[in-house]
């Protein structure tokens, strides 16, 4: 399916955001380990990974497929490792070719029992969860921050608990800061040693918690006003936090330089933001988002479209989302008339080089953030065809819904 999206002329809005995937992840892995059953957690995201999640929770049969949720994958490795009983974990094509030896590994240093059925390095895995014995192990903290979170997780789990050692660059460090403030609030003991190092001990306990709303969800609607030539624009959104988990709460700050003030409010429906446009965006940006590499396709598509140059650093893991999403931005902002290069890897440069518009439909790549970046485009090009909009309900199944609540019009092809 493709779709033709159409911009309002005025954007005013008002959005019920989604529950946090990457919180309700953890909640979900932690419940599991305390022993409560999910009777605690209440706004669970209601997206396909979760889904993902909780059915692999109540799954009975030999085989577990998780789709596409990488998180899922990564987090129930090392669950199931934990865990009475001998499983299949899998997932869709896409998935088996996303590399996992790294944490298979570290979990095989600990005495896990998990087995390659196909390619070494990736899924599909059989894992005979047994009781593991701690100690400390080293694991290479460049590639994933979801492998040491996974690893972290089962932790107090362990004989004796884990001191887990990072080596090299420590990739996306609010995310592995995110675990471990759950792992607390849950009851286990977890905390730095030093700059490198992470102990984990103690046991987890049933506890009621409540999952905020998804910052990473959020940053498509500063895009929207960012790029949206509505000097009142204005966009309210609900359930955000100030003082937040979320690394990607980082968004309300990066959006200065490009026109966008965030204004926190807190009424008798709880909290949330108020987005307006205030000045001029900046002729150019750099940033290193290798803390929170979730926002670049949101800024790179932003940046290009208001005539913003930048130079995107840390985006080495982009190559192993969903897609290798440095390839794919290039291809898709190609066709809008953009030019981006990648002079060293894990960077992006936009220098203001533009070519030919191509009067094509963009390419979602089976990937949610590239559908719901690239949606505000359509702001400053006054229409939009895009492939395969269903992809954003791994994350967001209502940002159609939201958009249109916007004043979008949207025409199926």
């Amino acid at each position: 399916m493709s779709i033709l999206l159409s911009p309002p002329e005025r954007l005013h809005a008002d959005v019920r955001l989604p529950a946090s995937k990457s919180l309700s992840a953890r909640a979900l892995v932690l419940d599991a380990l305390s022993g409560a059953g999910g009777e605690g957690l209440s706004n669970l995201s209601d997206c396909d990974d979760t889904r993902a999640m909780r059915s692999a929770f109540a799954a009975t049969g030999d085989t577990i497929n998780i789709g596409a949720a990488g998180t899922a994958m990564r987090f129930l490795t090392a669950f199931l490792s934990v865990t009475a009983g001998s499983r299949t974990l899998t997932g869709t094509e896409r998935m088996c070719h996303r590399p996992i030896g790294i944490l298979v590994e570290a979990l095989r240093s600990l005495g896990a029992d998990i087995a390659y059925l196909g390619e070494e390095g990736f899924p599909p895995l059989r894992i005979t969860g047994r009781t593991l014995n701690g100690g400390r192990i080293e694991v290479d903290g460049s590639i994933s921050s979801q492998y040491v979170s996974a690893l972290l997780m089962i932790g107090p789990t362990l004989r004796g608990g884990l001191t887990l050692s990072l080596r090299g660059h420590i990739a996306s460090r609010p995310y592995i800061e995110m675990t471990m403030a759950l792992m607390r609030q849950f009851g286990a003991c977890v905390d730095w040693t030093d700059e490198r190092t992470i102990a984990a001990s103690g046991s987890y306990r049933p506890t009621r918690y409540s999952v905020e709303a998804d910052w990473s969800a959020a940053s498509y609607w500063y895009e929207a006003v960012a790029l949206s030539q509505d000097d009142s624009a204005e966009v309210r959104l609900h359930g955000l936090q100030e003082k937040s988990l979320q690394g990607d709460s980082l968004v309300s700050t990066l959006f200065k330089p490009l026109g966008v003030r965030t204004e926190f409010c807190c009424d008798a429906s709880g909290p949330s933001i108020r987005l307006t446009k205030r000045g001029k965006a900046a002729a150019r940006m750099e940033q290193d988002f290798a803390m929170q590499p979730d926002l670049a396709q949101t800024f790179v598509a932003c940046c290009t479209l208001l005539g913003t140059r930048f130079r995107f650093t840390g985006l080495e893991s982009l190559r192993i989302k969903e897609t290798d999403r440095l390839r794919a931005l290039q291809n898709e902002l190609r066709k809008l008339g953009f030019v981006l290069y990648e002079p060293t890897c894990g960077t992006l440069v936009w220098d203001g080089e533009t070519c030919d518009v191509q009067p094509v439909a963009l390419d979602t790549y089976e990937d949610h953030r590239m559908a719901m970046a690239l949606a505000p485009v359509a702001l400053r090009t006054g229409s939009l065809r895009i492939n395969n909009p269903e992809v954003v309900s791994k994350s967001y199944p209502r940002f159609w819904d939201d958009l249109v609540a916007a004043g979008f019009r949207i025409a199926e092809q």
